[in-house]
Formats: C-alpha cells, sequence, structure tokens
C-alpha cells in the first residue's frame, strides 16, 4: 500500500470522492468515498443478483444530480466504478452508485420505465485521460462562478449564480442559478458561451436546493438535512 501525505489527498464532498495524486508522477487516483459525505447511499440489497437489473446503474455527478443508466460498454461495471456516459452533447463523467436490484427499487420511485423509455448508456469505464480532462474541468469551476456574478451583475440582471458544473469532458457547463422572478438571460447566455468557450444550460433553483449546495449547520446544531440526505423538496405552506 502507497504510503501518502496530507498534502496529496483531497476530499471532493459534492461528488463524494476522494482525490489521491502521486507527487511523483502527478498522476490522480479517484476513489468513490460512500457515506462519508451528503447523499449517503446504502445498499440494503448487496449481494444480491437478478439477472433483469444486471444491466443498469444509478451513476452520481455533482451535488444531488444522479441518473440512470444501461450498461452498453460490455464491461463488468460495480459500485465505485468512475465511467464515462452518454449526455444529450458530448459525454459526462460520474461515479457509480448502485447496482442490481436496489437500482429497481429506485427507478421504481422516481417513475423511470427502461421498458418504456430509453436510458443513456455507459460507454466505458474512465481511462486516465477520461479523469485527467475530468478533473481539469472541475478546476474550472470556481473561477467560471466567480466571473459568471460579473457578467450577471454587469446586466443588471436580478439573479445569484450559486453554483456552476461542468460536463466530464469539458464542453458544457451548468449554471445553476437563484431569482425571486423571471429573468431573460438570453443575452448572459451568449455571454457565457462567449467568455468560457462552453455549452450553457441554465438551472433555476431555491433557497434549499441552495442551501444543499452550500451546507452548514441547522438550528439543531447538526448538518443540514438538505445537504446531507434529502433531494426533493416538498411545499411548505405558512399553515
Amino acid at each position: 500500500m502507497n504510503d501518502y501525505t496530507s498534502e496529496s489527498i483531497r476530499f471532493d464532498c459534492f461528488r463524494g470522492c476522494t482525490v489521491v495524486t502521486d507527487e511523483e508522477s502527478g498522476e490522480k487516483d479517484i476513489r468513490y468515498r460512500q457515506g462519508c459525505c451528503k447523499l449517503e447511499v446504502y445498499d440494503t440489497l448487496k449481494g444480491i443478483s437478478q439477472e433483469q437489473w444486471e444491466n443498469y446503474f444509478e451513476v452520481r455527478f455533482k451535488n444531488t444530480r444522479k441518473g440512470f443508466y444501461v450498461n452498453a460498454s460490455g464491461q463488468s461495471i460495480k459500485t465505485g466504478d468512475l465511467v464515462v456516459v452518454e449526455a444529450a452533447t458530448g459525454h459526462d463523467l460520474g461515479i457509480v452508485t448502485l447496482e442490481g436490484p436496489s437500482v429497481g427499487r429506485q427507478m421504481r420511485c422516481k417513475g423511470v420505465d427502461p421498458s418504456a423509455q430509453e436510458l443513456k448508456k455507459i460507454y466505458r469505464k474512465a481511462r486516465p485521460y477520461d479523469i485527467q480532462r475530468w478533473q481539469e474541468a472541475i478546476a474550472r469551476e470556481h473561477q467560471t462562478m466567480i466571473r459568471s456574478r460579473v457578467l450577471a451583475a454587469n446586466l443588471g440582471l436580478e439573479m445569484k449564480i450559486g453554483d456552476v458544473e461542468f460536463q466530464g469532458d469539458g464542453t458544457k457547463a451548468i449554471f445553476y442559478y437563484i431569482a425571486d422572478g423571471r429573468v431573460d438571460f438570453r443575452q448572459l447566455i451568449k455571454d457565457f458561451a462567449e467568455e468560457f468557450h462552453i455549452r450553457v444550460e441554465m438551472k433555476q433553483i431555491g433557497a434549499r436546493q441552495e442551501a444543499g449546495l452550500i451546507g452548514g449547520l441547522g438550528v439543531c446544531g447538526r448538518e443540514l438535512c438538505c445537504a446531507n440526505y434529502i433531494t426533493e423538496f416538498r411545499s411548505i405552506t405558512t399553515g
């Protein structure tokens, strides 16, 4: 087993993994760290196999974004593997968080019927080049968010950019924003595309979703539930 210094290990709690960097070669080893971060997954059916679900997997991305995929790679895939998956344009990279019968149960909970709709595909296990490109894209997220806030302010838009998530291939980014009313961001999208040279997707979120992205402590003194395990928010009335 390799001995790592504290400086060579980084915890990516937004994606539930650790990034271990070899100080000599600079190569990165990404490992799924189950249970250390928000959106912990506990598989009650681990080790139980059913052939009807053997090619279906749940894949996690940043924060609360997850999806169901069918394995079209011909490779043997298991929980914790980094995989390259189909996206609307290009490809994305995520971590497999569920396999087997548990995926079937999650699909039913989410109203996903693989026989009635075509699921996106897992292309292959991530190669070192894929992981390097993914990490380079992740490294751009913070500065892109800071700059995007400046561009939005220059246009006088009443909105706040809460987070930015780059696609695994670095060609597209999702900008999560908060606004009280309707926002005309057509010019902003053009400015983003010109500034960052990427395809842009805008996604509006609420205050509770923002709290889940940022994290923090509740009045109970524990970590916010929305940052730990809640992914779907029910409407709360004043009554």
